[in-house]
């Protein structure tokens, strides 16, 4: 499509809001798409490489087209702050309903998961990856590189249904409203924040720079690698082994 000024986009606006036409609506598809592309790029940058580009671009055009149906103009607020809101739900929530993860790397992840509390429970600590990879006679590497494909497999859809009661709930139902924590909830949460500030303090200099540049900056692999002067695969092994860490400071923290 070749490029819109405003004053035509602000035309495709009135003419789709004014009568729901779907030429203008087909046309600011058009326009738009390179939202859904972005926050494809973002989310695909932290998946497993397993996981179509294209399936992420289906979910992700559905968010487009259920925020042009759902935006209201009147409202001070862009389209393109609300699209990306719902074109990213989109995307996290079609990973979600689909079992992307290959049956052979969840079981190893199951294999990876149990060593690891194995060995917690032996030596009263937490445990790194090359203590797991001595004791299922493995390299560090595969480890990390387990825990890291299937570290997205939790994600979760707060509109799915929980099986937590006998009634029709869904994870939505359940939110707590975060500003109103009980005092139990309030040192738990502070203890687990001072747990995470102090491994991140005794991860290298290179995991503390990767993990503040991908969670913080959000820059994605590549571009970490970029202003590192590393290799994408190399900084993908350096997040990979920090998030381990992190990873089992979270997981008693939700146990």
């Amino acid at each position: 499509m070749p490029e819109t000024s405003l004053c035509e986009e602000q035309q495709l606006w009135d003419k789709w809001i004014g009568t729901r036409d779907n030429e203008a609506a087909d046309s600011l598809i058009r326009l738009y798409m390179p939202l859904v592309r972005y926050h494809v790029s973002r989310v695909a940058s932290g998946l497993p490489r397993n996981v179509n580009k294209d399936d992420l671009m289906s979910h992700g055009m559905m968010g487009l087209y259920d925020a042009l149906e759902k935006f209201d103009a009147q409202r001070d607020l862009k389209f393109d702050t609300y699209a990306s809101f719902r074109i990213r739900g989109a995307i996290i929530d079609g990973l979600r309903k689909e079992d992307w993860l290959p049956r052979s790397l969840r079981e190893k992840s199951k294999k990876v998961e149990s060593t690891i509390e194995k060995l917690e429970q032996r030596l009263g600590r937490y445990v790194n990856a090359n203590e797991v990879a001595n004791e299922m006679g493995t390299s560090e590497e595969e480890v990390t590189y387990i825990m890291s494909e299937s570290f997205y497999a939790n994600m979760l859809s707060i509109d799915e249904k929980t099986n937590d009661t006998d009634r029709d709930e869904t994870y939505k139902s359940s939110i707590e409203d975060k500003r109103a924590l009980t005092p139990e909830q309030s040192v738990l949460a502070e203890a687990t924040k001072k747990e995470l500030a102090r491994v991140i303090k005794n991860l290298n200099e290179k995991e503390q720079l990767v993990i503040s540049l991908f969670y913080f900056e959000e820059l994605t692999l590549t571009e970490i690698g970029q202003v590192l002067d590393l290799s994408t695969s190399r900084i993908s092994q350096i997040h990979s082994k920090a998030l381990f860490r992190l990873q089992q400071v979270l997981k008693k923290a939700i146990s």
